[in-house]
């Protein structure tokens, strides 16, 4: 069944700004997309109020409601992780470590499939390999999310919805904005993106605690950006 892109987690918006439509698999310049996606699991949970996030340096992450399952599987799994965690660990670890959980993509992908937003396909690498692919079979959730990013960056609006600023400052901190949008035009918009990342237009007063904790996981995952480029030789 057709999904508003309201119904998706953030992590599954993720991946959808990754993935090639018609190819049904990763763009090249989504290299980083991992990171993204380990970043979007702890806005998912921030954002859910199942976790909070220190407004220090150090950005230690500490489970508040553990209780209640969020509903999807890689969330819940994530939430009892930190959860069960012996010691508190910085964002930045947590980014790091979802971004390397066992079939991440796939799974995301696959739940992508049962709300009927991608399929599952095969194809062959170089005629001796076969890899499974998830093209697009209903793109209004992905052109309602590109709508959306493209309303905060090239507008005014003084309060952006948080989940929106999460999105466009995750794309941003993995080179993943240049996907979907002219990178002149990105350009002549640095300011106000540094602006959504840095937690700024987000939402109201009461939108405090969500400013700082994705600014801080936004800034998790620049780190582990560049971990991860060091480790894989990625530019």
């Amino acid at each position: 069944m057709p999904r508003n892109v309201e119904d998706l987690t953030l992590v599954e918006q993720l991946l959808l700004l990754a993935l090639r439509d018609e190819k049904g698999t990763v763009a090249f310049r989504a290299s980083h997309y991992g990171v993204a996606l380990g970043g979007a699991i702890l806005v998912d949970l921030l954002l859910g109020g199942r976790l909070r996030i220190g407004e220090d340096k150090k950005a230690l992450v500490e489970a508040v409601d553990a209780t209640r399952r969020v509903g999807d599987p890689i969330l819940d799994e994530c939430l009892e992780a930190i959860a069960t965690s012996p010691r508190r660990r910085k964002a930045e670890t947590w980014v790091a470590r979802f971004a390397q959980m066992r079939r991440l993509k796939h799974r995301v992908a696959e739940g992508l499939c049962r709300k009927g937003v991608l399929s599952e396909s095969e194809d062959s690498v170089l005629l001796i390999f076969t890899r499974k692919v998830y093209p697009t079979v209903d793109s209004a959730p992905e052109r309602r999310l590109v709508e959306q990013m493209r309303e905060a960056i090239f507008g005014n609006r003084d309060a952006i919805e948080p989940r929106v600023a999460a999105v466009v400052g995750l794309a941003h901190a993995t080179s993943m904005l240049g996907i979907h949008f002219p990178r002149k035009e990105l350009r002549a918009r640095k300011a106000r993106i540094a602006q959504i990342a840095g937690g700024g237009p987000i939402g109201g007063s009461k939108d405090a605690s969500a400013r700082a904790g994705i600014a801080a996981v936004i800034a998790a995952v620049r780190k582990a950006v560049v971990v991860h480029a060091v480790v894989h030789g990625v530019p």
